[in-house]
């Protein structure tokens, strides 16, 4: 099996399957964010969506409808023998396939963390049935160690959107509305993964420095991911001309280039978060209350002065208040 290394990251022109066994030790990989073939004639699928492939290099491999059970049990017993104990998978999938997934994963020791529905905003065309513009993102954790998740990797737990929803709470809901990426004119892969989708797995799922495999690499996207969240990054890609292209343009791909486009979330948790109030603390917060009301300020913007005055949250304020109103 040809492999290729770059700043440290060593990826595989081969069968996953095999390769994983022969080159990756137990235990050994922080994260897995991987793409697994249709099985369902995927490279005619541009004759479903009606899409000019002109620049979608060939070399796509798809593994046979009446193969795709083993196959697909056959690769997540290696995804599960390589990912260390508190280790995350993230499995991207389509509909079709996604009972002999379920199944694979069910004959393992893998635990379902979230089963994420990712929305696009493009489908298959149809008039006699609902349009398909999703696919299923099942996410397992491997038991026996500490899962790693950033809670506010994003966003902060305290901050506020409109109509003062939880910014944090709307990130982390099981339904992820991100688009597909489109590259006229570009050299792409059958099927490439949004940016986009995989910043926010590897951002909650892993830590600078942890290693980010991906059993199907296609068009290099997790890696040039993980690479620009400066972590380690492996994997496999069984077709040789596809292996060859994206290896080159992996080599241009500087670590740590996604860094500075991440938003920095507001985490700084209130001074006085769980301290029991006082009877001067109350009397504080009404009078205070009080005056920013009569002055013309909002209910809301009241709270928000009373939390940064006070050192209490935001919630622990209108409990408060409601307290002494009663």
């Amino acid at each position: 099996m040809r492999s290729e290394e770059i700043n440290g990251n060593i990826f595989y022109n081969g069968d996953c399957i095999a390769g994983a066994r022969a080159h990756i030790p137990d235990d050994s990989v922080d994260l897995i964010v991987t793409d697994p073939p249709y099985g369902i004639n995927g490279d005619r699928l541009h004759q479903h969506y009606n899409r000019d492939e002109a620049f979608v290099v060939d070399g796509y491999v798809e593994v046979p409808a009446s193969d795709y059970g083993e196959f697909s049990q056959r690769w997540i017993q290696e995804a599960e023998r390589i990912l260390r104990p508190g280790g995350s998978i993230y499995i991207v999938s389509g509909y079709t396939n996604l009972y002999h997934i379920l199944h694979a994963l069910r004959g393992t020791h893998l635990r379902e963390v979230n089963h994420i529905i990712w929305r696009y905003s493009f489908g298959v065309y149809t008039s006699r049935k609902y349009v398909s513009s999703h696919y299923h993102v099942l996410f397992y954790e491997k038991p026996g160690g500490d899962r790693t998740f950033n809670l506010e990797s994003r966003y902060g737990t305290g901050e506020r959107g409109p109509k003062n929803g939880s910014l944090n709470y709307r990130d982390r809901e099981d339904v992820w509305c991100i688009n597909r990426e489109y590259k006229p004119g570009q050299a792409k892969n059958k099927n490439e993964l949004p940016t986009e989708l995989l910043v926010k797995m590897i951002q909650y799922s892993s830590n600078e420095g942890d290693l980010v495999c991906d059993m199907f690499l296609g068009g290099f996207t997790t890696a040039k991911v993980a690479v620009g969240l400066n972590r380690r990054a492996t994997g496999f890609e069984i077709s040789e001309r596809v292996f060859d292209l994206k290896i080159a343009e992996l080599r241009d791909t500087r670590p740590g280039w996604l860094l500075s486009t991440l938003r920095t979330p507001e985490t700084g948790e209130p001074a006085n978060r769980g301290r029991p109030w006082t009877e001067t603390d109350r009397e504080i917060l009404v009078s205070r209350f009080a005056a920013l009301i009569e002055s013309g300020e909002t209910k809301k913007r009241a709270v928000e002065i009373l939390g940064s005055e006070l050192g209490r949250g935001r919630w622990a304020i209108e409990k408060m208040l409601k307290k002494r109103s009663d």
